[in-house]
């Protein structure tokens, strides 16, 4: 290919599939999973949730993981390759993912700050004798629409100092906007050596958040009323089956737990030796996230049995969504248990390593993406890849200023609800038509058959051909059918500002169509021949040679970061060590 790149790869191949399991395994393991659990009948929910698993979620990972190892390329490039046309959707996916990393490491903010509020005894949200607690505050779990809890208020009044809405901006939250700028060095700390640094993270991030969830579930089990949660989470409740919602939101879930068009996976899968074993971590990876969703359920709902001993309340009156969750319901529960500091120690810590495993995959994205569209540019004047990611957590964290201002909250609630909810379906779709359909599914085999020698299974084809790109329409339709304009608890978003979130939206999705008419612009001929180019795979490519060619003349490098390579043309056939 022209202007190819010596591409380096993981050190182990363990720290691409723990790098994985840590992208993929994020806060919604947390909050997410349980509470859909909860809304949709328990147990029952478990059902389409495991069924979604293996004909959505895995399929497309599968997918998603093969294009990134064979083509060794970040997603920009690689649906350039796919399909022309098209394009334009692997710019959306590193577009989305910048604009989720702006707000996202705010949840690691927020987290910090519990971490560091936790190391003192009483617990700073146990009691309503605090300067910023308000008349109506009462230190226990309560359904009364007046009243609001210790931790909510401290949440609230003291983490947030909110104020009434998106129309009062307030001033800046100076503690967190110092928080804020931790977060981002530590982002910066585990990506500016690339895969050399990530990988070596990875080994704790992935892995010690496991520790905890087991030791918290331990302590859990062993509290009064734990088993009345279990039972709520585990027990079906067979007629919601019987409801559409449930089973697109089962298929939400592991759509947007998973990351299908986030293009986190696919830009480190194209770090893999090219012959590694796609299925083993493809199997691995989405394993693995679903047992942690699983996992803590049984931490979250352990903990829900017992307030609801204690309170004298069903349980199905504690749990609530979103960030709510880690920051309001789930710190209450410590206030009552032995030992509470270190309880809220171990469990802020852990939102700590499970948030930057995400966000430091979603900033890869874009170092990834910059590195092959303008690497040999950019490095002429930034000369190091340090300062590229430098450059882009320096930019990331000026754009998430406005979170950690009192007027925060709202701006994170509308970014999120018209990010995550509205842009990504609409990305997957086109996503999934480009690789399953116009790439076709048979060209894909091919291509797992020259990596790997086997072709895979008839599930896989038969999901990517049919099944998979039909779920993945019919979650698209009805999120449409259903969509519901931003709101933050009873507050309720003025038209102007839902209209700078679909603005936000349109950030992303802009790029499809401008995409398109590039692609139809830049090729010759007819418009005839330039719309058949444009849907021909490798059209855009100058000499048209199969793009593992000359990975495979020069073999695969290792042992190499990802940004400390100087992506310069390479003039003749490179062999470096295994």
């Amino acid at each position: 290919m022209d202007g190819e790149v010596s591409r380096p790869t993981w050190s182990r191949q363990i720290e691409f599939t723990l790098a994985g399991i840590g992208c993929a395994v994020g806060l919604g393991n947390i909050w997410r999973f349980p509470y859909l659990c909860y809304r949709s009948g328990g147990g029952a929910f478990l059902v389409p949730y495991l069924l979604m698993l293996v004909v959505l979620g895995i399929p497309l990972l599968y997918m998603e993981l093969t294009l990134g190892q064979y083509l060794r390329r970040g997603p920009v490039l690689a649906l350039a390759k796919v399909c022309p046309l098209l394009k334009g959707v692997g710019l959306a996916t590193v577009a989305i993912s910048f604009i989720m990393c702006t707000y996202y490491n705010v949840i690691i903010t927020w987290s910090l700050y519990y971490l560091f509020s936790s190391f003192q005894s009483p617990l700073p949200w146990e009691n309503c004798n605090n300067t910023w607690s308000q008349p109506n505050c009462t230190d226990h779990t309560t359904n009364s629409s007046f009243s609001t809890t210790a931790s909510q208020q401290f949440f609230n009044y003291k983490v947030l100092e909110r104020t009434g809405g998106v129309e009062e901006t307030g001033t800046m939250r100076w503690e967190l906007f110092l928080l804020l700028l931790v977060a981002w060095i530590l982002n910066y700390l585990c990506i500016f050596k690339g895969v050399k640094s990530t990988g070596k993270v990875v080994y704790f991030t992935a892995l010690f958040p496991y520790i905890i969830l087991v030791t918290l579930l331990i302590n859990n089990v062993r509290l009064p009323g734990a088993l009345t949660g279990i039972e709520f989470f585990i027990i079906p409740e067979w007629e919601k089956l019987k409801s559409l919602e449930v089973w697109v939101n089962a298929a939400a879930q592991i759509f947007n737990s998973i990351g299908i068009g986030f293009g986190s996976l696919m830009a480190m899968s194209s770090y893999n030796a090219f012959n590694n074993s796609v299925l083993k971590d493809t199997l691995t990876i989405a394993i693995v996230n679903s047992l942690t969703s699983i996992l803590a359920g049984f931490v979250i709902f352990s903990a829900f049995g017992y307030m609801s001993h204690l309170q004298n309340i069903p349980v199905s009156n504690i749990a609530v969504d979103g960030p709510g969750l880690v920051f309001v319901v789930y710190p209450q529960a410590f206030v009552t248990m032995p030992v509470a500091p270190l309880w809220a120690v171990l469990f802020f810590f852990m939102l700590l390593c499970l948030g930057l495993d995400s966000q430091f995959a979603m900033v890869e994205v874009m170092v990834t993406s910059l590195l092959d569209s303008f690497g040999a540019t950019i490095l002429k004047y930034l000369k190091h890849t340090e300062f590229l990611v430098l450059v882009v957590c320096g930019t990331a964290f000026l754009l998430g200023i406005p979170h950690v201002m009192q007027v925060g909250i709202y701006v994170f609630q509308l970014m999120d609800h018209y990010t995550a909810i509205v842009s990504i379906m609409f990305l997957a779709f086109f996503e999934v038509v480009a690789v399953c359909w116009i790439y076709g599914v048979k060209r894909l085999s091919q291509n797992v058959e020259e990596m790997t020698g086997k072709k895979p299974s008839i599930f896989f084809i038969v999901c990517l051909t049919v099944i998979s790109p039909l779920l993945v329409l019919i979650i698209l339709v009805f999120s449409v059918i259903q969509f519901k304009p931003a709101r933050y608890e009873s507050y309720v978003y003025p038209p102007w500002a839902q209209g700078i979130g679909w603005i936000i939206a349109l950030a992303s999705i802009i790029w499809i169509p401008v995409g398109a008419v590039h692609t139809l612009w830049v090729l010759p001929g007819s418009f005839k021949q330039r719309l058949q180019k444009s849907i021909t795979p490798f059209a855009l490519d100058k000499d048209a040679k199969r793009p593992y060619y000359l990975e495979k003349q020069r073999g695969i490098c290792s042992n190499v970061s990802v940004l400390s390579i100087d992506p310069l043309p390479v003039k003749a056939p490179v062999q470096t060590n295994l």
